[in-house]
């Protein structure tokens, strides 16, 4: 693989090359598994998922596994699936749908503690060996550290359980700064799954991951969404994050830059933003709200016509919060300020992308699929905040990569990620040409895999 000089953040503005070696080399994938999985904070589930002393999950990632387990009421650990015995995992994975591996939704459960079933080994949820047969046949050689699982850093953040493999990593709150400080007000941690679907795709974790990072293909791929205006759009790079909104200075008729506050184009506001609402419910299934919905609906009703756009939308997010008050849903505290600075979507380095809005948020999360470059594990996930008491608790839905299996929306990303992996191969295509001001997530993306990696991709465009 070649090497080349590593490009600074601040030269992002520049048009950029990304080789295509990034998306197809098996070199490339396994200096990921290498070098950036093992040293990276990946969110592994929700806080809500191990609610009880001795609840766990599993997380896989390439070729690792990880238990993450309730060990107290307000303490969670996490440790490598692996016996240190004979290396036997603790807790099987099954194999998902089309002999999928590793899909953490598969072994949620709750345990006293884990057995190993090769030579029954057992240790506690501490990680601690409890019994040991015929532990003096090895002469005093099993010490503590040789013989408990070996540990994983775990902390939350948002409501998410997040791993490190790393013992040498940083706090999570630094390595998510500064989109945790932007991303608080939301108050993630108060939202609860609505849905969340998973599939095993044809193409590089990447490439799915990238049909998210940016607005620039919703004139192309979402082309029924253009009636409500033009999707111009900004992007930034936040250090390993990045983050994007809609920019006014093309004139949109907007009156925020968010998807959820954002006043559709239209001769009737009153009329537009309940038309796009609705059609989002119905098309996402997310980045909305049924309340949210009816709130718009009665626009009409509740204004005058020719109320302005910002007025009409003022009273809309007003009237859908006292809806939601009514039913018990709270609202976050969050200023116009705060939501304008958090813009449309944030990326968190290196494979989750969150659209959030005041009492939802969508997420997608990727993941390689053991050390193939042309698969991987697909997620999207819907969380939203419900009345107490009333929260539902939906199962992990495998559906395949067939788009219309997915919210039609999605569906609609999704058929680009397959010929998008088929094109990369195509001895006529030099390499991936992402947009300076709109898709600079993407080169930010990059850019910091090639920190990680030691390698210097992406390449000024010019040097070409």
């Amino acid at each position: 693989m070649e090497q080349f000089a590593t490009i600074p953040e601040e030269r992002l503005d520049e048009p950029l090359l990304i080789p295509v070696d990034a998306y197809v080399s098996p070199e490339y994938a396994r200096l990921e598994l290498d070098r950036l999985w093992p040293r990276v904070w990946q969110h592994v589930g929700r806080e809500e998922e191990i609610p009880e002393v001795g609840d766990y999950l599993t997380y896989e990632i390439g070729f690792d596994s990880i238990l993450v387990v309730r060990t107290a009421p307000d303490e969670i650990q996490a440790f490598h699936n692996v016996c240190p015995h004979r290396g036997r995992r603790l807790v099987s994975v099954p194999a998902g749908a089309n002999g999928a591996r590793g899909h953490k939704g598969i072994c949620n459960g709750r345990r006293e503690g884990f057995f190993c079933a090769y030579h029954g080994w057992t240790f506690g949820l501490d990680g601690r060996a409890t019994f040991i047969l015929h532990a003096e046949d090895w002469q005093g050689a099993l010490t503590e550290a040789r013989t408990r699982l070996k540990p994983v850093a775990v902390d939350t953040w948002g409501g998410w359980i997040w791993i490190n493999m790393d013992p040498h990593c940083v706090p999570l709150r630094e390595y998510l700064e500064p989109i945790a400080s932007l991303l608080d007000p939301f108050e993630f941690h108060e939202m609860r799954y609505k849905f969340r679907q998973w599939g095993i795709f044809d193409c590089n974790w990447k490439v799915a991951l990238e049909a998210f990072l940016e607005p620039y293909h919703v004139w192309a791929t979402h082309p029924q969404l253009n009636k409500y205006g033009e999707f111009y759009a900004w992007s930034k790079a936040l250090g390993l994050h990045g983050i994007d909104g809609f920019d006014s200075r093309r004139g949109e008729a907007s009156a925020a830059e968010t998807t959820v506050h954002r006043a559709a184009v239209g001769e009737d506001p009153r009329v537009a933003i309940y038309q796009m609402q609705k059609e989002f419910l119905e098309t996402i299934g997310a980045s909305t709200t049924e309340t949210l919905v009816r709130a718009a609906a009665r626009l009409v009703e509740e204004l005058p016509p020719g109320t302005p756009a910002e007025e009409v939308h003022r009273h809309w997010l007003a009237s859908a919060r006292a809806e939601d008050a009514a039913r018990g849903v709270r609202w976050p505290e969050i200023s116009e300020a705060q939501m304008a600075a958090a813009g449309l979507a944030q990326h968190i380095f290196p494979n989750m992308n969150i659209l959030p809005g005041p009492t939802f948020a969508l997420y997608y999360r990727v993941r390689p699929f053991g050390d193939d470059p042309d698969r991987c594990i697909y997620e999207a996930i819907a969380l939203e905040r419900f009345p107490p008491g009333e929260e539902p608790k939906p199962d992990w839905v495998y559906a395949p990569q067939d788009p219309s299996a997915w919210p039609f929306v999605i569906g609609q990303d999704i058929s680009n990620m397959v010929e998008v992996q088929k094109g990369l191969k195509s001895r006529g295509f030099e390499g991936c040409l992402p947009n300076p001001h709109q898709e600079k997530k993407v080169s930010n993306l990059h850019r910091n895999l090639a920190r990680y990696l030691g390698i210097g991709v992406p390449r000024p465009l010019a040097a070409q």
